[in-house]
């Protein structure tokens, strides 16, 4: 698994579903589209993708951090 950093090209938004899809390897649109549905049940889906938005590093961030 790669570690989890917003792309800087592919994203629509904020790269978050972009992030989530390359770390768990699957396409950024059904990440999204999973999003999109998960969004119809009752919880915080919204204000986790904004938290997730602030929190992750972009890719240009990501690369320049040495851990």
């Amino acid at each position: 698994m790669t570690a989890l950093a917003r792309p800087t090209h592919g994203r629509m938004i904020g790269g978050v579903c972009a992030a989530l899809a390359r770390r768990f390897g699957t396409s950024a649109t059904t990440m999204r589209v999973i999003f999109l549905v998960s969004c119809l049940l009752p919880g915080p889906q919204f204000l986790l993708y904004i938290a997730l938005w602030l929190l992750l590093p972009s890719e240009e961030k990501a690369a320049n951090t040495a851990w």
